[in-house]
C-alpha cells in the first residue's frame, strides 16, 4: 500500500480527548452522535493539516474514492444502517430514533438536531426554491441542536419522502455526504497512511459518530486510538493502529443509551482486518445483526 510520509519525516498529528459483545439491536437508521461543525466554528487541527498537505494527498492513489470502491463503501454502510445493500433506497427514509437527535433521515442519517439536515435542506432550496421541504426551513432552524419536532411533524416527514423522488434532492444528499463525511474521512485516512480499508473505517466512524471532538465523536475516537498506537504515517503498524481505532469506536458505541450493537465492527470491519484485507478487495463476506451479506 502507499503510505504518506511528507518531507522525509513521518507526519505527527495531535489533538486530545478520550474514549465487550454487542446487543442484537439492528437499527433502521443510524444517528449522528455529534453535529458537523457549523459555519465559523474552528476546525480540528487534523483538518487543517490535511488542507496543508492537500497536494501530497491528491497525488496518492484514489483508494476508497475510486468510483467502484465508493459504491462498496456505500453498500457496507447501508448494511449497518438499514440491513440492506441497496443504499439508494434510503433517500426517503425518515424517523425519530429516540436518541435525542430529532428526525434522522436520508442515506447517511442527516439529523434535524445536528445541523446537517438543516444544511441539506438549505442547499436543496438554493437549487430548487419551490420544493416540498422549503416551507419547513424556519422550523428546522428553530429545532437545530435539539430533539424537538416543533413546526415539523407528519407534514414534514411526508414532504421529505416527496422530495426524495426528486433527483435534485438526491444529488444534494450525495454532495453533502461527500463534503461533510466522505471526503474529510478519506483524506485524513490517507494523511494517516491508511489503505482502503482504513479509509472505510474512518468514513463509517465519521457517519456513525459525527465529526465531533468529544470522546464519542470521530476526532475524539481518533485521538483515543492515537494514544494507543502510532499511525502508519508515524511509522506504526497499520493493523495495530486500526485495531486500536476499532476498539475506541466500539467503546463509544457501547457507551450509547440506544443502538449499542457493535456488529459493524465485530462481524464486518474487524473480520476484514483480521483477514489482512487492508485494501478492501472483493469478494467481501460479513454478517450484520446475524444476517449474512456478500459483495462478489
Amino acid at each position: 500500500m502507499t503510505r504518506l510520509v511528507l518531507f522525509g519525516a513521518p507526519i505527527a498529528i495531535a489533538a486530545s480527548i478520550l474514549f465487550s459483545r454487542g446487543d442484537s439491536e439492528p437499527p433502521k437508521l443510524t444517528p449522528q452522535a455529534a453535529a458537523p461543525a457549523p459555519p465559523n466554528r474552528e476546525e480540528p487541527e487534523a483538518v487543517e493539516q490535511a488542507e496543508e498537505h492537500s497536494e501530497e494527498i491528491d497525488a496518492l492513489p484514489p483508494g476508497l474514492a475510486a468510483p467502484e470502491m465508493k459504491e462498496i463503501a456505500s453498500r457496507l454502510v447501508s448494511s449497518a444502517d438499514a440491513s440492506t445493500l441497496d443504499w439508494r433506497s434510503r433517500y426517503g427514509a425518515i424517523e425519530d430514533l429516540g436518541d435525542g437527535n430529532g428526525y434522522t433521515a436520508g442515506t447517511v442519517g442527516f439529523c434535524s438536531g445536528t445541523n446537517d439536515m438543516l444544511q441539506l435542506v438549505e442547499a436543496y432550496t438554493e437549487e430548487q426554491p419551490d420544493n416540498p421541504l422549503a416551507p419547513y426551513l424556519p422550523a428546522l432552524r428553530e429545532v437545530d441542536g435539539s430533539d424537538s419536532h416543533e413546526g415539523l411533524g407528519p407534514g414534514f416527514t411526508r414532504a421529505w419522502r416527496e422530495a426524495a423522488e426528486d433527483e435534485t434532492f438526491r444529488s444534494a444528499q450525495d454532495r453533502l455526504r461527500d463534503r461533510l463525511y466522505f471526503d474529510p474521512a478519506v483524506r485524513l485516512a490517507k494523511l494517516d497512511g491508511l489503505g482502503t480499508l482504513g479509509q472505510f473505517v474512518y468514513y463509517d466512524a465519521m457517519v456513525l459518530h459525527g465529526p465531533g471532538l468529544e470522546a464519542n465523536g470521530f476526532y475524539g475516537i481518533r485521538d483515543a486510538a492515537m494514544a494507543q498506537a502510532d499511525t502508519a504515517a508515524e511509522g506504526g503498524d497499520e493493523t495495530a493502529y486500526l485495531d486500536a481505532f476499532l476498539d475506541a469506536g466500539r467503546t463509544a458505541i457501547r457507551a450509547r443509551t440506544v443502538q449499542r450493537d457493535t456488529s459493524r465492527i465485530d462481524t464486518a470491519q474487524r473480520v476484514f482486518l483480521r483477514d489482512g484485507n487492508l485494501e478492501l478487495r472483493t469478494p467481501l463476506v460479513w454478517r450484520m445483526y446475524g444476517e449474512g451479506f456478500r459483495i462478489p
